[in-house]
C-alpha cells in the first residue's frame, strides 16, 4: 500500500502536467484566433515587456509549485488543500466561461480588431477583465493545494505587477480603437 503523502504529491504534479497539456491546447486555439483576428484588420498590440514577464511566469507557475511542494517537503492539508481546489476549479470555470464568451475573439495576447465593439456579454457583463480574475485566482488556489505557499505568494505578487501594465495596455487598445467599454 501507498503511503497517501506520495499518492498526493504525485497526484500534484500531475495536476501541474495537466495544467501545462491544457495551456499547450490553449496556445494552438490562440494561434488559430490570432490568424482569424488579423485576416480581419486585427492588429497585435506591441508589449516588449509585458508579453515576455507574463509568458515566463505562467512557464515558472508550470514548474515552480511542485518543486517547492517536493524540495520543501510540504504536505498535503485537507483543511488547506480541498478548498484551494475549489477555488482553482472556480477559476477554470471562469477563465471557459470568458473564452466561450469571446469565441474567435480570444487572444492572450492585445489584439485590436477596428471597427469590432467590445464584447458585453457572459462574465463581461458583470465584470471588465474577468479573465484576469480567474488567472488571478488560479495563480493563488494552485500551489496552495499541496501547501506551496510560497509560489502562492511570489506568483500573486508577480501577477499583480504584470496585470497593472497588462490592463493598461488593453485599456488603452480599447480606447485608440473606438471599443471603450461602457
Amino acid at each position: 500500500m501507498v503511503p497517501l503523502a506520495i499518492e498526493s504529491r504525485w497526484a500534484f504534479a500531475a495536476l501541474f502536467a495537466l495544467l501545462a497539456v491544457e495551456r499547450l491546447a490553449e496556445l494552438v486555439v490562440a494561434r488559430r484566433n490570432l490568424a482569424w483576428a488579423r485576416a480581419r484588420g486585427g492588429k497585435l498590440v506591441p508589449e516588449p515587456v509585458v508579453w515576455p514577464a507574463m509568458v515566463a511566469m505562467h512557464a515558472l507557475f508550470l514548474v515552480l509549485p511542485p518543486l517547492e511542494m517536493a524540495l520543501l517537503d510540504r504536505p498535503f492539508r485537507p483543511a488547506l488543500g480541498l478548498p484551494a481546489l475549489a477555488v482553482a476549479a472556480a477559476a477554470m470555470a471562469l477563465r471557459y466561461w470568458v473564452i466561450g464568451t469571446l469565441g474567435r475573439r480570444w487572444s492572450p495576447r492585445v489584439v485590436v480588431l477596428p471597427g469590432w465593439p467590445p464584447v458585453t456579454g457572459g462574465p463581461f457583463r458583470r465584470l471588465r477583465h474577468p479573465n484576469y480574475l480567474a488567472v488571478t485566482m488560479e495563480l493563488a488556489a494552485l500551489p496552495l493545494v499541496h501547501g506551496a505557499w510560497l509560489s502562492a505568494l511570489l506568483f500573486s505578487i508577480a501577477n499583480a505587477a504584470v496585470l497593472r501594465a497588462r490592463i493598461r495596455t488593453e485599456e488603452q487598445a480599447l480606447a485608440s480603437s473606438g471599443g471603450v467599454r461602457p
